[in-house]
C-alpha cells in the first residue's frame, strides 16, 4: 500500500470524528436560527450516534459485496449529502433527519478506513500506518468544539457543515488515486435477525446513555432504552452462537490479542472520552474561561497526539507493546489526577502542558493497540474485526460521556448545590481511578504480544508464552 494511503483514510476519519463534536459549541446559534431550544438539539447529536450504531454492523458485508474502495467513496458522498442537508435545515425535524443521514455515511466510512488499512498493509508496518489513522480519533474531538465556535462566531453555523464538502471531494479523488482496489467478494447472505438485534442493542444503549448523560428526555427513558439494548445484546449473543454466519461474529474474540486488547482499549477509551466533556465545562463554568480560551487548552491535546507520530514506531520496537501500553496508561491516569489540581489561578501554560502530555500518551496507546489488536486476525476475518472494533469505539465514547455526566450529577445530588470547581476535581480523580482498570487485560497478554507488528523481541529470560509480569 502507498505511504500516502493512510493519510487519505485519516482525512475521512478526521472529517467524521470532528463532525461528531463540532456542533456542540454551535447549538445556541443553530437553535435560534431554526426556531427551537438548544437542549432539544441534543437529539441531533444522539441521532448521529444511533445511525452509527445501527449501520456499522452492515459495513463488513457491504464492503465484501461491492468492494471496499467503492463503498468507501460512496460513504463519503452520503456523508457530504447529509452535511448539505444539515446546512439547509430549517426545523428541528429536518435537522435531526439530516444528522441521521450523516451518521449513515460515517457508519460505513470509519470501519472501512481501518479495514482497507489492515488488508493493504504488511504487518511489520502496521504500527506506523495505524499511527496516522489513530490521530483523527484524538484530534477530531478536540478540534471540533473550538472550530465550531470559531466558524459560528466569525461566519455562520452553516459553515461547520460546508467545510465537509471540499474535504470530501478531496477524499474521493485521493481514494481513487491512492487506495488499493480490493476486489468484491461473494459474501454470505445477510443475517437479518442479527441485524435487527444488533441495531436494537447498540442504538438502545447509545441512545439511553446519551439521554442519561445529557437529559433531553426524562431519565427513565434513557434507563429503559439501555435495558432494552442490553437485553437485545444478550439475545443476539445467543442467536450468533446458533447461526453459521452472524452479522457480527463474536467468535473473533477467540484471538487472544484481539480479545484482551479490545477489552483494555474499551476501558481506556471510556476514561479518555470523559476529558472533552469535563475539561471545557470546568474551564468555562468553574473558572470563567471563554470558549476560545478553553479551546486553546484543548488544542494542546491534539498537538500531543500529532507529536507522538515522531517516536511511536521506534518506541514500540524498542520496548514492546505491553511496556508502552502500561506506561501510557500510567501517564494518562496521572493526567487525570493532575487535572484534579487545576484552579482558576493555575497558569494556562501548565494546563496546556498537561494536555500535551495527555495527547502524547493517548495517541501512543491507541496507535499500538489498534495495530496489535489486528495483528493475529486472519485477512478473511478483517472486515468482521473492523466492524466490531468500530462499534466498541462508539460505545466507549458514549459511555465516557455518560460516566462523566453521571458522576457530576451524583456529586451535585449528594452536595445539594449547583456545579462548583470541586465537583469537577472530584470527578477527575474518580475517572483516574477508573482508567486503571485498563491495566488488567494488558497484564494477561504474552510478553511478545504484537511482536509481529512492532518488531520487538522479548528479552532473554522472558517466557513469551506466559502472560503477566
Amino acid at each position: 500500500m502507498s505511504r500516502i494511503a493512510p493519510l487519505v483514510l485519516a482525512v475521512a476519519m478526521f472529517m467524521e470524528m470532528m463532525d461528531a463534536t463540532v456542533i456542540s459549541t454551535s447549538l445556541p446559534a443553530i437553535a435560534a436560527d431554526i426556531g427551537t431550544e438548544p437542549i432539544a438539539l441534543k437529539l441531533a447529536m444522539t441521532a448521529y450516534l444511533v445511525a452509527l450504531a445501527i449501520f456499522i454492523p452492515l459495513s463488513a458485508w457491504i464492503a465484501d459485496r461491492f468492494g471496499a474502495r467503492n463503498v468507501f467513496r460512496v460513504a463519503i458522498v452520503v456523508f457530504m449529502v447529509g452535511s448539505l442537508a444539515c446546512a439547509a435545515s430549517d426545523s428541528l425535524g429536518t435537522f435531526v433527519v439530516s444528522r441521521f443521514l450523516q451518521g449513515i455515511g460515517g457508519s460505513v466510512m470509519v470501519p472501512l478506513a481501518r479495514l482497507i488499512l489492515v488488508r493493504g498493509t504488511p504487518k511489520h508496518d502496521l504500527v506506523n500506518a495505524m499511527a496516522w489513522l489513530a490521530m483523527p480519533a484524538l484530534v477530531g474531538p478536540l478540534m471540533g468544539p473550538p472550530l465550531g465556535g470559531f466558524l459560528t462566531t466569525y461566519l455562520t453555523w452553516h459553515w461547520i457543515f460546508f467545510i465537509n464538502i471540499p474535504i470530501g471531494i478531496g477524499g474521493i479523488i485521493a481514494a481513487t488515486l491512492f487506495l488499493p482496489d480490493f476486489p468484491a467478494q461473494k459474501p454470505q447472505p445477510i443475517d437479518w435477525t442479527g441485524f435487527f438485534l444488533t441495531a436494537t442493542a447498540f442504538s438502545g444503549i447509545l441512545f439511553g446513555l446519551s439521554v442519561i448523560s445529557l437529559p433531553v428526555l426524562p431519565p427513565i427513558v434513557g434507563i429503559s432504552a439501555v435495558f432494552v439494548g442490553a437485553l437485545s445484546l444478550v439475545l443476539y449473543l445467543r442467536h450468533a452462537a446458533r447461526v453459521e454466519n452472524p452479522i457480527l461474529d463474536p467468535r473473533i474474540f477467540r484471538h487472544e490479542n484481539f480479545r484482551l486488547v479490545s477489552m483494555s482499549t474499551f476501558l481506556f477509551r471510556v476514561a479518555m472520552g470523559t476529558t472533552p466533556f469535563l475539561l471545557p465545562l470546568m474551564l468555562q463554568l468553574g473558572f470563567g474561561y471563554t470558549p476560545f480560551e478553553a479551546g486553546q487548552v484543548m488544542l494542546f491535546g491534539a498537538l500531543g497526539a500529532i507529536s507522538a507520530k515522531l517516536f511511536v514506531k521506534p518506541a514500540f520496537k524498542r520496548f514492546g507493546y505491553r511496556s508502552i501500553a502500561f506506561a501510557a496508561t500510567a501517564i494518562s491516569t496521572g493526567v487525570f489526577f493532575m487535572s484534579s489540581t487545576f484552579r482558576a489561578e493555575t497558569p494556562m501554560v501548565m494546563m496546556m502542558a498537561t494536555m500535551l502530555t495527555a495527547g502524547l500518551a493517548r495517541s501512543t496507546y491507541f496507535t499500538g493497540s489498534n495495530a496489535v489488536q489486528f495483528g493475529d486476525v486472519d485477512e478473511d476475518e478483517a472486515s468482521q474485526a473492523s466492524a466490531i472494533f468500530a462499534v466498541m469505539v462508539q460505545l466507549g465514547l458514549a459511555t465516557g460521556v455518560a460516566l462523566a455526566g453521571g458522576l457530576l450529577e451524583l456529586r451535585t445530588f449528594v452536595t445539594g448545590h449547583e456545579l462548583v470547581p470541586d465537583d469537577f476535581r472530584t470527578t477527575f480523580r474518580l475517572v483516574g481511578l477508573f482508567s486503571l482498570l485498563s491495566f488488567l487485560p494488558i497484564f494477561w497478554l504474552k510478553h511478545d504480544a504484537g511482536s509481529e507488528v512492532s518488531g520487538h523481541q522479548a528479552r532473554r529470560g522472558e517466557n513469551p508464552a506466559v502472560g503477566g509480569s
